[in-house]
Order: structure tokens, then sequence, then C-alpha cells
């Protein structure tokens, strides 16, 4: 059997991610590897987060680093796969795309302990790079520039070594002399060979050194030396002119500093939690480096539990030691507490991203840098102070920070990963039904609702006098960035609001207020026209106004413009086209009789260095569209036509970076897309689709700096240029809207305002990216398995996790102390009768992947479960009485058996696919199992 697949969304977990300048030499960018797909993400000056570029790369990316040649002012990246491949990419900022630049092959495809590609880093000068495998095969190619300044690869050097198993690796910073790396190994050669055992409970990891020499161009093993068997990471010291070189090495519970040239060793015990018990370590994860003009450098390290360090070095002064300092003392302080990552990338834009492979991916700001000790729950420990005991060195413990006092969240990337359990089904009443899935782990866990579709987000919500039946907005300068007023049109009037501090009325805008208005929009530079029925209305910089009056008792019925040109339809098909001369004025430069009333019309914007456009696009009654032209030698005639299956009820023209493209909403609520030549004006290549039962009215809007368009029928859609120059037409997951208009101002650059009845709304889009819109609700601990009813239209969810304290009992920022409000501050809802657990809440991590850490006079872990059932319904977003109940049932026994709840305890009905659904639940012991729910 073989069966088509259709990817509805890419993978969320995040397993690299390395930060840099790949587009431009000022751009703060991160490139980060989701398995098999590669993107680049950029930041904006707002904090949020940009999808610039992503490609699937056919295989599984395993690691990642970025360098720069000496001299460079942009990044490449290096990347490591299961292809048994090495290739650097570098960005081309014309295609918008990563472009190869090498790619060598060295060994067999898969994801072999033997084969490079698990280890990767690169020389800080960008002269070497050093891949790895789990064991044996070390490469290193020597990177250069010919005489073209591109990039070359050298043949690759070997630095393998057998039945050695390689723990972590790093490109050591030595300025100018050779390129040096240090690796954590492990021999197992002896252990193989002793059937006892012994050889293997003595093994020892050893700290090697090895150096490229560029001269004889070979790689030799410098150096190696016995460490700590707990030590698990590798972090460089800046060196040559920034620092002493040399490096750190995160073991269990202490990290030590060593430089190669030095055979002492300085040692720093890693400060933990109070809570966290005796016979539990602390390991660090990852690390990053940052360095500044002012105060040197430091590293920003995370343990297994999210909890951040900050570790500086020390010369004998207590400053930031110097090329030819001596490290006297290594100081590490408890920094801040964040979910765990698999990368943790420092931007010089003042931004800290931290990279989840489960979970979401959160954009963080400095609001400090840590330099402020005073505050009690701070742990801080240094090698100065290091106290040494029979039972070994005196631990330094803290309390963790909540709120976080060194970041603050500004953006996150939604990230589905792990989905633990998924049913699709309707439950909310909707045309598609929506997907239900179990997602994070511990504390991170959440129920999301999956809507199809981009989300919304509200930015502004005002009451209006009427429902109105058109909305504009204005520009008053063709340099503005920004949106100056917003026109509102009703049956018999029109209001104009004045953007600023505060949106307000106005009534000296040079817009006329008692009368409809079909078309409101700047014409030139600083002049306003506006359409209404009974003519023109062409105010001038100046505060001169020109007048167009309708001959006889003729009226406007449609119209389009755009920056220098227009067309009006006049009751009985007459066409008018207008345009600006070159002194301003407003002429009439044709008119034409049609076989009918114009249905619609549509007038492209006049692209850069044109003056006009060649083509406007006219809907007529009796289902077709033609393409007429605007140029002085065949003005008004028609060179292109399309016949429609439905009269056209809007149209637009729109130019894309593929061309010219019309768009047509027929009465069946069908959209219709063709290519228009941009010479000649024919109509090529259609394609049509349903949209919904309401005849779609088309709007252009501004996504990404390109040309879209917003279509609103039954529901909305939004048509858009993808990342691969491809058109995308999405749902967009809102209550239908009536009219839309473009929206620019300093809050929102990129929005859409619109009416929805008899209110004026501004929402933004919230990511391009996701095809689906979640909906999250909170859950306290791993989601296991859910059983849906859909005619009562509820969720019943099993929660539990293993060795972890039960929520009412957790006292740090994992339980109720570490949950703050997040609600959008604008919203108007009544907090009265609110549930704290209805709230959409930021929590810190918890202890481990699968719970909080039970202090050291707890029960055992073996023995300690937490779990519980919760109900969600889901009619009206709300939860059901039966999940208050619900919580009861809440226990921190073993399970020791389970018992059978019956149907009606979750209001089950005794029809449809719900029948026979049963939920289990732990019982403690001591109840017997005879406990009910509720």
């Amino acid at each position: 059997m073989f069966l088509y697949n259709l990817t509805l969304q890419t993978g969320g977990g995040i397993n690299r991610a390395v930060c840099g300048n790949f587009s431009a030499p000022k751009a703060h960018e991160i490139v980060v590897a989701r398995n098999k797909t590669l993107e680049l993400l950029r930041p904006d000056q707002h904090g949020k987060t940009q999808v610039v570029f992503t490609t699937e790369v056919f295989g599984i990316i395993r690691s990642l680093a970025a360098f720069r040649l000496t001299g460079a002012t942009k990044d490449y990246v290096a990347v490591g796969s299961d292809s048994g491949r090495i290739v650097i990419l570098a960005f081309d900022p014309e295609t918008q795309q990563f472009r190869k630049v090498h790619q060598e092959t060295f060994g067999k495809s898969g994801v072999r302990r033997a084969v490079p590609g698990q280890h990767l880093v690169v020389d800080p000068k960008g002269r070497a790079v050093m891949i790895g495998a789990v064991e044996k095969q070390k490469l290193v190619y020597v990177l250069n520039r010919d005489a073209a300044t591109n990039l070359t690869i050298s043949s690759p050097l070997e630095a393998n070594k057998s039945q050695c198993i390689t723990f972590a690796l790093t490109a050591l910073d030595r300025g100018l002399e050779n390129p040096g790396f240090a690796a954590i190994e492990l021999e197992y050669g002896d252990a193989d060979l002793d059937s006892t055992g012994e050889a293997a409970a003595n093994a020892q990891k050893q700290l090697t050194f090895y150096e490229l020499d560029l001269g004889l161009n070979h790689v030799a093993r410098r150096k190696s030396e016995p460490i700590d068997n707990g030590s698990n990471m590798l972090i460089a010291v800046p060196g040559g002119s920034d620092g002493p070189g040399g490096v750190l090495i995160g073991c269990e519970n202490f990290v030590l500093y060593k430089n190669e040239n030095d055979a002492g060793e300085l040692r720093v015990v890693i400060p933990r939690r109070k809570s966290l018990s005796g016979d539990r370590g602390v390991l660090l994860v990852n690390a990053t480096s940052h360095k500044t003009k002012k105060d040197g450098f430091f590293f920003l390290v995370q343990s297994e539990y999210g909890d951040i360090y900050k570790i500086v070095l020390e010369n004998g002064s207590g400053k930031c030691p110097g090329p030819s300092d001596q490290v006297a003392n290594v100081k590490i302080t408890y920094f801040d507490t964040v979910p765990t990552c698999v990368d943790l990338c420092v931007l010089r834009s003042g931004f800290l991203f931290a990279a989840s492979e489960f979970g979401d991916h959160i954009l963080y700001q400095f609001t400090s840098v840590g330099d402020d000790d005073s505050s009690d729950t701070i742990g801080q420990s240094s090698s100065q102070t290091l106290v040494e005991t029979d039972e070994g060195y005196q631990p330094v413990f803290f309390d963790p920070q909540t709120p976080l006092r060194n970041l603050t969240p500004v953006d996150t990337l939604a990230s589905l990963c792990p989905v633990l359990d998924a049913q699709c089904h309707e439950l909310l009443g909707e045309e598609t039904p929506q997907l239900y899935a179990l997602c994070g782990a511990g504390s991170r866990s959440s129920l999301k609702i999956l809507k199809r579709g981009v989300s919304l987000t509200e930015m502004a919500v005002s009451p209006l006098p009427g429902n109105p039946n058109a909305i504009f907005t204005v520009r008053k300068n063709a340099a503005d960035a920004f949106d100056d007023y917003i026109v509102v049109s009703f049956v018999d009037a029109t209001l104009v609001l004045k953007i600023g501090d505060t949106v307000e009325e106005v009534t000296d805008s040079g817009f006329v207020g008692d009368m409809p208005t079909l078309s409101a929009s700047r014409i030139g530079d600083r002049d306003l026209l506006q359409v209404h029925p009974g003519g023109l209305r062409h105010a001038r910089a100046d505060g001169r106004v020109n007048e167009w009056r309708c001959p006889g008792r003729k009226t406007v019925t449609k119209c389009a413009t755009n920056e220098r040109q227009c067309v009006v339809s006049l009751s009985g098909g007459e066409l008018v086209y207008f345009e600006l001369d070159t002194t301003g004025a407003l002429m009439e430069i044709e008119k034409v009789e049609t076989s009918g009333d114009v249905a619609c019309l549509s007038l492209p914007h006049t692209q850069k260095g044109q003056l006009r456009s060649k083509f406007c696009a006219v809907g007529s009654y009796d289902s077709t569209v033609r393409i007429l032209s605007l140029s002085s030698e065949d003005c008004l005639q028609t060179v292109g036509v399309q016949a429609l299956a439905s009269a056209p009820n809007s149209l637009l023209l729109l130019h894309t970076k593929n061309g010219l493209y019309l768009n047509a909403g027929l009465n069946n609520g069908v959209l219709i897309r063709a290519d228009v030549d941009d010479v000649t004006g024919t109509i090529s290549e259609v394609r049509s689709r349903f949209l919904g039962t309401r005849p779609p009215l088309l709007y252009p809007t501004t996504m990404r700096g390109e040309n879209a368009m917003v279509a609103l029928s039954s529901r909305p859609w939004l048509g858009f240029t993808d990342l691969q120059n491809r058109f995308t037409l999405q749902p967009v997951s809102s209550e239908p809207l009536d009219h839309c208009a473009s929206f620019a101002s300093d809050q929102c650059p990129e929005g859409i305002v619109a009416c929805c009845g008899n209110t004026l709304r501004v929402v933004v889009v919230d990511s391009l990216n996701e095809s689906f819109n979640a909906q999250t609700t909170k859950l306290r601990y791993t989601p296991r398995e859910m059983s849906v009813n859909p005619d009562k239209r509820l969720i019943a969810i099993c929660e539990s996790d293993n060795a972890c304290v039960s929520y009412d009992k957790r006292d740090g920022p994992e339980g109720v102390a570490g949950e703050r409000r997040t609600k959008d501050p604008n919203s108007m809802e009544d907090d009265a009768d609110d549930d704290d657990d209805d709230d959409e809440t930021v929590m810190s991590p918890k202890g481990n992947e699968v719970g909080v850490l039970l202090p050291s006079k707890s029960v055992s872990r073996r023995s300690r479960e937490t779990s519980r059932v919760k109900i969600v319904e889901t009619e009206n977003g709300q939860k059901s009485d039966d999940e208050k109940n619900a919580v009861a049932s809440e226990s921190t026994a073993p399970l020791k058996r389970r018992v059978s709840l019956p149907k009606h305890a979750l209001g089950i009905g005794d029809k449809g696919p719900s029948e026979g659904t049963m939920l289990t639940i732990p019982i403690p012991p001591e109840h017997g199992g005879e406990e009910e729910l509720g």
C-alpha cells in the first residue's frame, strides 16, 4: 500500500540553534534546525520573531556551527547530518535562500556511532572545522579563501583513535596561533577485555587537546589528562587578544577551568536549589558566551532543571582577565530560571533566544546582566570561597526567582512537540472539525485546540454609531510610513477618525461627512481624493478643492483608485478615466460606454519607477471580466476577456514578485485567480477555489513588506507570498468580517482595520508560518490519554507524573506561586468571577522533565505518583463544573489498582460513538477502590 503524505504543519521542536549575521553585516539572526528543516529567524525591533527562510534538507540535522572568515562581514553555516557529509551554506540576500558553498562526503549515510556528524565545532577565526563521531573518528577541514575571496575547503585530516568515545568537543580560541581543539574522551579498550567489570568501573575520562599545524598540514594530539568522570560539557574561553584562553569544563555539581599551558585547575561549585534532594546532582546542558566592550566577556549556562547561571572569570585584581593575565577566580551566580533548552543564543541586539526540543521557544529581552547580587535569594559561589570538608565540598543554595528578574519574555514561537495524543472532532459548531492534541511534559503540558487558519490578535475594539458599508485608511503624505486617517462610510454619512495617541473624530480632514463615500485615498504626493455618488472631490495640499460632478442625473456606482489614477463607472454603464497631469490636477482623460452596468472595478498600485498602471479590470453582470488598457494610444480598449461561472462581486489586480494577478470574487462564493501579462494584458492560467457561502470581497494589504490580499466571505481568508515565493491562500481563524482595509501604525506596522456589525476592530496577524491557530488550556502534569464525548462536548484528560510533588504542595515557581497572570491589559472582561485555572499562565519549569524533585526527607521517588482527571467543556470555551470536582480525585499514592468510572459520571450518553467509553483513575489503597469521583 502506498499512501500520499501531505504535511499540514512542520515540526515545532528545535534540536540545534546558532546565531550570527547571515544575510547582512548588522542583521542579528538565528539559524535553527527542526530535525529535517532548516530555518532562518530574524527578531525585529519590536521583538517579534520573523521567519525569513525555511527549507527541507531531506535528512536529519545533527549539528550546526556558525563561523566567519577573518575580515568578512557575514557568517557561514556548517551543517552536520546523517548524510555522511559536511555542508557549508551561505545565505543569498537576493534570492532569500541558503546557497550551498561546499559539500564534502566522508562516510556512510545514517546516524552511526563511528561516522562523524554528532559533534561540529569551528575555530573562532574561521580557519578550520572539526567534525567528530560519537566513537573513533574525528576529521579536520582547513578553510581558506581564493583570489576571488571565495571560501575554499581542504581534504579531511584524520584525528582518529579507536575504542574511544567522545562526550564533548569544542574549538579553542588561540588567537593567531595554530588552531586547537579540546575533547572529553573515554577509552574503553581495557573494559572490553576485562570480564570482571573492574576495568569498566575504573575507566577514567580524559581531557584531550588537539592542534592543527597549518604549516605541516597535520593534526596531532598535544596532551591528554584525566578529569572528573562527571564531565559532560566544554566551553571555550576567549583567547588571543580577547582573553586568557583555555576551557571551562561542566561537571556534575562543579565547573572547572583549565588552561592547556597550565597543569593546575580552578574548581567552583554550581549553586543548587534548596528543595533539591541531596542524592540529585546538577548537570549543565547548554551554554553560550557573550563579549562586551565595557565588561569583557561572560558565560550563561543552564542546568537540567532550567536554572541559568552567569559565569565570569577574574584576574588577581578582580577584573575580567586579559590576554596576559592569569585566571585567579571563577565566579558563578544564579541568573534566572527558564524552561530547559537545547541551545541559548545571545544576540547583540539585547535578546536571548531559548530554543527547546519540547515546548514553546521563547525570545527574551535582557533587563540586566545580573550584576546586582545583593538579593538573598541569589546563590553565588567562587573558586576562592570553595570550602572542602571530610564529606566533600560545601554546597551553595538558592531559591529560584519568581517572576524573572533579569529577563523579560517578548515573543513566543509555539511548538506542539511532543504530541502525546491527538483526536479530530467537531465540538465547536464550526464549518470544519478541530484537532485536539495533548502536548508537552510536566508543568509545560497543555491541551491545544487546533483550528485550521491564520490566527489574529485583536489590538483595539471601538463601537460605531451604525453598521458601515465601507472602510478606508489614508496617508496624507507619500513619504509617511503610517496611516493618518480611518474613513468609515455609512449609508448617508462619512466618519473620519484621526490616528494619533488616541483615535478621535475630526471634521477638518478635507473629506466631506454628509454623504456616503465610495473611495477615500491619497492621490499624488500630498492630495486627498474622495469619491462619492455625486462625483469626485480633489482636496489639494494648499487648501484648494476641485470638484467633478456627474453629468445629468447619473451617479457614481463603482470606482477604483491608486496613487495617480482613478476610474469610475456611472449608472447606465459609462466608464470615465481620470489621471493626474504634470501640475497635479486631476484631469478627465477618456470615457467609454459599456454594454451594461459595471459590477466591480480594480486598479493595481503604481509600481516603482512608473507614472501609471497600464491596465484596469472591469467586472460585468454578464459574468465576464475585461482587462482595459490605460495607455494613451488605446485608452479604455479591451485587451483581455475572461468568462466566469457567475457574476463577479469584487475584483483585485495585485502585483507580486511573480507578476500581475487578477483575483475575482464571484457571487457563488468562488475565488478566481488568473495571470495577467504585464505587456499585453491577456489573461491565462485561471484557477478557482471555493471560499464560502457569501460572495467574497477582496481588499489589498501588506504582509512581510509584500503585497497581499484579504478575502472576506463566510470566513476571512488571507492571500500572501510565502517564503518560497509561492502565492498561498490561508483561512483566517476569526469570526466573519464585513469590510476591512490595511492599517499601519507605530504599534502594528502591518495591521488590518475591519468592521464587524457596529464595531471597529484593529487586528494583526500573529504568524504566517503556522497553519493552525491554537487555543491552549494549561495542565498540571504530563497528559497520558484523553477521551472525548462528542454529544456532551466534553474532554476527559488523564494526567500523571512519577517522582513529583503534587501541585497544591509545591512552594516554588513550579506551583501556584510560579503562576502569573498574562491577560491582555486591553481586555474588557470582568474578572470578578474569574477562575485562576482559566487564565493563561506562564510557569517556571519543573525540577525535571517528569516532575518536581522531592526533598531529601520525602518518601522514595519510586513510590510517589501524582495524577488527576481533568474534564473540559468545549461548547463555550470554559471548564465544566465536573472539572472542579475532578481535582478532588488528585492522588499522590502509587498506582496499586485502577477502577473503572461509569459513563454517567462524565454525562456520557447511551448512543453514538461514545458508547462504552470508560475512564480509569488511580485510587489510593486506603480507600480500597470504593471512592466515587465527584
